[in-house]
């Protein structure tokens, strides 16, 4: 067989697993791009620290990037340094070098993708990056190939499998918050500072890409609306699962008359549907096309061996050609001007999940439903427990309704204008329904 040389840039988590992949299962690699994938450098900020795979002799570790920037020979490199810097400034060095590179850093691409993207094609180099959104789910390919064909209508996830992990343990464990995420961290799936994950940045910076791929939206991630998951109460999973739903934290990106729906929230999910039944650290993602349908992925989004697929099935296409092609075909990152915009987040419509706590006396119902009815906003349902508990003398009872359409802005404007009752106390929630 052809022998192809590449490198890999990092060989922390990640890294240790496409070298395990490229060297342990070469005949596999090989069979699938009609030639070999040699590993010739691996190049690492300290080649001293101890790693859990071993590399063969073969095989040059150093912290030396220039033994792959100066080597002629080395044609694909893996880039697998997380942040933004050094990992910009190495990726500007891989490419200027001649090298195209397959990447993991979906923050690198959030923030620096229109930069890098067209300082590769000024450079005629190809980026593949797979891995960076979903693990080894392989939406990207999907989107920017195997759905050219289509419109795509709307793009529906959970794209976190931590604070999926979070949320499944608080549910059906019945786990607080702060066990779910200390459990998270100690099986590997929540860093020491979460607050990506927890917050939804990380939800939010995949979503800006798949909006960018699917949609041609030029949208800053970091512009999207987001809640997360930090502030979840136990109660709201329990009510929430009364109703016949779970709560998940979707990004959704949908287009619509006005624009292009952009959000990461959590939202209350149908039981029974497939977003619903996603469990512990999996990634889901639907799909509608306006040719194909609806089309739903399913799988580890996250860990060693799922990203290291995703990033050695990119660095096979790169070597037998396909996405060359394919980066030079599908728009990515241009400067040109955006295809569609944000619409306004006030305007969209939704039906909205709502639970205050209130005092029990006659007319509080009708003091809330009457800011509703102000602001347009139908009741669907309403749920009201007797009083289990007192505040300053007074009996108080939690009150969950659901609403019908309404927008954004409108229960906004009304959870504000509520939150002003003397009936009502403090620390209402509100989420969006997912129909």
């Amino acid at each position: 067989m052809q022998v192809t040389k590449v490198a890999l840039v990092g060989m922390g988590t990640v890294g240790a697993g496409v070298a395990r992949l490229l060297i342990d299962h070469g005949d596999r690699t090989g069979r699938h791009a009609g030639r070999i994938l040699w590993v010739e450098e691996v190049v690492v900020a300290d080649p001293k620290k101890a790693r859990d795979y071993a590399l063969p002799k073969t095989v040059t570790l150093s912290d030396d990037l220039s033994r792959i920037t100066n080597n002629p020979e080395i044609k694909i490199v893996a880039h697998l340094v997380g942040g933004l810097e050094p990992a910009r400034t190495i990726m500007l060095k891989l490419l200027e070098s001649g090298k195209d590179v397959v990447t993991a850093n979906k923050a690198l691409l959030a923030e620096h993708g229109p930069e890098i993207f067209d300082r590769a094609r000024e450079l005629g180099r190809a980026i593949a990056f797979d891995a960076a959104v979903a693990g080894g789910i392989p939406i990207i390919t999907n989107i920017s190939q195997c759905f050219s064909a289509n419109q795509i209508l709307s793009l529906r996830g959970i794209l976190n499998g931590t604070s999926n992990f979070i949320v499944s343990q608080m549910d059906e464990q019945g786990e607080t918050y702060a066990e779910a995420l200390k459990e998270a961290q100690q099986r590997g799936y929540a860093e020491a500072d979460p607050t990506m994950d927890v917050s939804g940045a990380d939800a939010a910076q995949k979503l800006a890409i798949l909006a960018h791929l699917a949609f041609g939206a030029q949208v800053h991630w970091n512009d999207i609306p987001r809640v997360g998951i930090d502030t979840l109460d136990a109660a709201d999973l329990h009510y929430a699962r009364e109703l016949n739903y779970r709560i998940k934290l979707i990004a959704v990106a949908k287009l619509r008359d006005s624009g292009l729906e952009l959000h990461v929230t959590p939202n209350l999910v149908k039981i029974g549907t497939p977003l619903a039944e996603v469990r512990l650290a999996y990634n889901a993602i639907s799909v509608v096309g306006d040719a194909v349908g609806s089309i739903f992925f399913h799988g580890l989004g996250a860990g060693q061996m799922p990203t290291a697929s995703a990033v050695v099935a990119d660095m096979i296409d790169m070597a037998v050609g396909r996405t060359p092609i394919t980066f030079r075909t599908v728009e990515l990152w241009s400067k040109s001007e955006a295809r569609v915009q944000q619409c306004d987040h006030s305007a969209l419509p939704s039906r909205f999940y709502i639970r205050l706590t209130v005092e029990d006396r006659p007319g509080v119902l009708a003091e809330v439903t009457g800011v509703l009815g102000k602001h347009q906003i139908s009741i669907a349902s309403v749920i009201q427990h007797e009083p289990s508990e007192e505040d300053g003398g007074q009996s108080i009872v939690p009150l969950v309704i659901m609403t019908a359409q309404a927008t954004e802005g409108a229960t906004q404007k009304a959870m504000a204008e509520i939150g002003k009752l003397t009936s009502v106390r403090p620390n209402a929630v509100r989420m969006r329904v997912l129909d």
